[in-house]
């Protein structure tokens, strides 16, 4: 998802980003799922370290192939921010998706691009205008939706709202990674950006390696190798597409990811969708689609 980084080109776009981009969001909602499995196993911080590994090493031969592109220092920057951007919301994010349902978590992250419009004004200097507050005022009902079912229902232990506190905190980081991925695309072809993710959240998250490391069974490490390609080829599809369509071609099709996580959810960890789920999302998705008018307006 990107909201706030303008486009460069006003042709028509093809099918093949928004394909390209439906793709991605699939593989990434897979990717969410193995690595919840893998970290309700060995912990979150064991199962992105060895994800991003991994991803690495998958990524290498394609990098090579494409003759070792090397970014500039200005972009090597853009590659870093985004890196240490990722290293953050991806904790948060999986440290609450362990400890509440998929299609819950993927919801409540929908707000990151309502925040994204104030990161646009904050680091971009873009005008805030009425349609972006009307649309803040549709995401925090969505998130309180959410939560008033859960509340209501009895369901929230300590676990559960240690977890949306984590995936709302998840989502301002998520914003601001928003407002990088659209830049990053334009700066950089998909394998240099697929290489230097992986690599650069690797090498943030082997820094605290020595004291948060556990040592995985086979079946996690299956899941985060899996994980891992799947993350990957996410990276590559979502990268390839944003470089050739605007962001308000490509933002509705974020809103898949909740399909997937309800599907995931319940095969993989046999997770029930309420109706309060549904009712808050469709508010946080209202909101988004104001939001995303304000952008073009």
């Amino acid at each position: 998802m990107s909201a706030s980084v303008p486009a460069v080109s006003d042709a028509r776009p093809s099918a093949m980003p928004v394909m390209a981009v439906t793709a991605g969001i699939a593989t990434f909602s897979m990717m969410d799922a193995t690595i919840k499995d893998a970290s309700l196993a060995v912990g979150v911080f064991t199962a992105l370290l060895l994800r991003n590994l991994f991803g690495t090493l998958l990524t290498l031969p394609l990098w090579l192939a494409a003759g070792r592109p090397k970014p500039s220092r200005h972009v090597l920057v853009v590659h870093a921010q985004r890196a240490a951007i990722t290293s953050a919301m991806a904790a948060l994010f999986f440290y609450g998706l362990a400890r509440i349902p998929m299609a819950e978590g993927i919801a409540l992250s929908f707000v990151s691009p309502i925040i994204a419009l104030y990161f646009a004004a904050l680091l971009l200097g873009e005008k805030i205008r009425p349609q972006a507050v009307v649309a803040s005022l549709f995401g925090v009902a969505g998130v309180v939706v959410i939560l008033a079912g859960r509340l209501g229902a009895g369901a929230y232990s300590d676990r559960a709202i240690e977890g949306t506190v984590a995936v709302l905190l998840s989502s301002v980081f998520y914003a601001v990674n928003l407002v990088l991925q659209r830049k990053q695309a334009l700066l950089a072809k998909p394998v240099e950006v697929a290489m230097f993710q992986n690599l650069g959240v690797a090498l943030i998250f082997l820094a605290f390696s020595p004291w948060l490391t556990v040592i995985p069974d086979l079946h996690s490490l299956g899941f985060i190798l899996a994980g891992a390609a799947l993350a990957t080829a996410a990276l590559l599809f979502l990268s390839w597409g944003y470089a050739r369509a605007e962001t308000q071609v490509l933002l509705p099709i974020e809103y898949t990811g909740f399909l997937w996580a309800a599907l995931l959810g319940w095969l993989m960890f046999g997770e029930q969708l309420g109706l309060a789920t549904i009712a808050g999302t469709v508010l946080i998705v209202v909101g988004c689609w104001i939001g995303a008018r304000n952008a073009n307006a």
